[in-house]
């Protein structure tokens, strides 16, 4: 058993598989699917999506500054793949996918009221890197959906049964195997 080496390529898996929601002032709403994005920044809180400049939603996010990142759900993976696919030039993906676009409190972008978790956000930067720009953006407001909190008040977001693209593949998060800092806690 050896090792190859290929040539230089994006093998970072798995990634969220988000619904970023966006629109113009008097247009229909879009939803494009993106797994190229992440956090940036905690403190302030900030995020980052990267899309490529010929699809429909990249001049609606540059003109407006403004999008929601939508998490998805194994429910959600119909929809999802679908609005990676097919242009809000042609189709309207709200209502072909039956989703409904809620209000967001800080943009004017609406949010996709299906998701667990809508993630506000207003652009700060561009960064113009090759088949992807990326978006860098400041965290507005987080919206959740308040049946994943429990009776205490916690949020339960591991309980929406959250998905993840994976080299071509869509798959649902798996068991749990550790809690963060479960690898040093001491033993009682």
């Amino acid at each position: 058993m050896g090792r190859e080496n290929w040539r230089a390529g994006n093998m970072l898996y798995p990634l969220p598989a988000v619904m970023v929601s966006c629109q113009r002032p008097g247009e229909k709403p879009n939803i494009i699917t993106v797994a190229w994005t992440g956090t940036v920044c905690s403190s302030p809180a900030m995020v980052s999506i990267s899309v490529r400049p010929e699809r429909y939603s990249y001049d609606i996010i540059k003109e407006t500054g403004e999008f929601v990142i939508n998490l998805t759900t194994e429910k959600l993976a119909r929809a999802t793949d679908f609005c990676g696919v097919r242009s809000g030039r042609d189709v309207d993906k709200f209502a072909q996918m039956q989703l409904t676009a809620g209000k967001a409190v800080h943009v004017e972008a609406p949010l996709i009221e299906e998701s667990p978790v809508n993630i506000e956000c207003r652009t700060v930067q561009i960064l113009e890197l090759g088949s992807h720009h990326m978006f860098v953006a400041e965290v507005l407001g987080v919206d959740v959906d308040d049946k994943y909190l429990d009776k205490n008040g916690k949020f339960q977001l591991n309980q929406a049964g959250l998905m993840v693209y994976s080299h071509g593949e869509y798959f649902g998060l798996g068991k749990k195997i550790g809690k963060f800092g479960y690898s040093v806690r001491r033993k009682k």
